[in-house]
């Protein structure tokens, strides 16, 4: 008899959900409900997708999973239906309007190279936020818009090395351990070889220490051999990549290969930064968590805290 569903990587692709936030909606909300195939495999259905897409959309317009998942696939869609009646569901940046702000003022202090100026609009940016929204909302857009300003030429590249000079000096101070962990999880944090921008990577440290996280950064172009070993030596819960540029490396698909080969299953492998949606085969193939954005870590962290074994959970596919 022929089994029906669909595996859970077409259903992440149909409805906008990552696999590995699928499953921490399962887990722990019991959003949807899967069959099994007889292989133990997850097989969604076209409700499950339209639940998953419902409430992907809510989330994105500010309601929390915990208030969504226990609803209905009937009341996902009228509370769906009454966001869209009212308004167009609302960008990050406008739930939290300050946010809009602190970048734009991060971002003319970088023009004026104005040193105090830029620690001052972040550190005000912290005490109204906290730290993790601090991270999140304010400071990783404003390194993918001084990425984007360099690219195109709006700001010089002396511009670009002062920004990241004195985001480099406040990301090391936000990253240093917080309180007692001796028990905490470690993540190791680095860059691949020829991949030679760190701070995605500081980024990640820091909001990993915010959490309680233990944190050890190796720093940038970190040959395969080096972190593997790193891992195993530090006994690492998970070790995180930042993969910024050049998007086409030819060498990086099969170094990510090995690197997952030579580091033992249990660690988990986190890859993210402005280019790694080109590599998105590469890291499917190899089981990687792909962070398409910042505000997903924080979930994956808890979920790797929690899990006995994050390797077999993801792997039950």
């Amino acid at each position: 008899m022929r089994e029906t569903g669909m595996p859970i990587r077409l259903a992440a692709r149909l409805s906008g959900v990552e696999p590995h936030l699928i499953r921490i909606w399962e887990q722990r909300y019991q959003a949807v409900q899967p069959r099994r195939s007889r292989g133990k495999h997850r097989l969604y259905s076209q409700e499950d997708v339209e639940r998953l897409s419902l409430m992907r959309q809510l989330t994105l317009s500010g309601h929390s999973i915990g208030q969504v998942a226990g609803l209905t696939t009937a009341e996902l869609r009228r509370l769906a239906a009454s966001i869209q009646a009212t308004d167009r569901a609302p960008a990050a940046s406008e739930v939290i309007p300050a946010t809009d702000k602190s970048v734009d003022a991060c971002l003319a202090a970088v023009r004026a190279m104005d040193e105090r100026g830029l620690r001052k609009h972040l550190e005000e940016a912290g005490s109204r936020i906290g730290t993790q929204g601090l991270l999140v909302r304010v400071v990783a857009p404003l390194l993918h818009a001084l990425g984007r300003l360099w690219c195109d030429g709006t700001i010089s590249a002396a511009h670009e090395h002062f920004a990241a000079t004195v985001v480099r000096d406040f990301l090391g101070d936000l990253a240093k351990p917080m309180g007692n962990l001796e028990r905490a999880p470690l993540l190791v944090t680095a860059t691949p070889s020829g991949q030679l921008h760190e701070l995605g990577a500081l980024l990640v440290s820091a909001l990993a220490a915010n959490l309680g996280w233990r944190t050890v950064r190796l720093g940038a172009s970190v040959p395969v051999i080096e972190l593997a070993g790193a891992v195993r030596e530090l006994k690492a819960r998970a070790l995180a990549l930042s993969v910024v540029y050049p998007e086409d490396d030819p060498d990086l698909p099969r170094e990510l290969e090995r690197l997952r080969a030579l580091m033992p299953p249990e660690v988990a492998l986190i890859v993210g930064g402005a280019a790694a949606p080109a590599y998105r085969e590469v890291l499917e193939r190899i089981q990687a968590y792909f962070m398409e954005e910042l505000a997903q870590l924080p979930v994956l962290l808890t979920d790797l805290r929690r899990s006995a074994a994050p390797s077999a959970a993801r792997n039950k596919r």
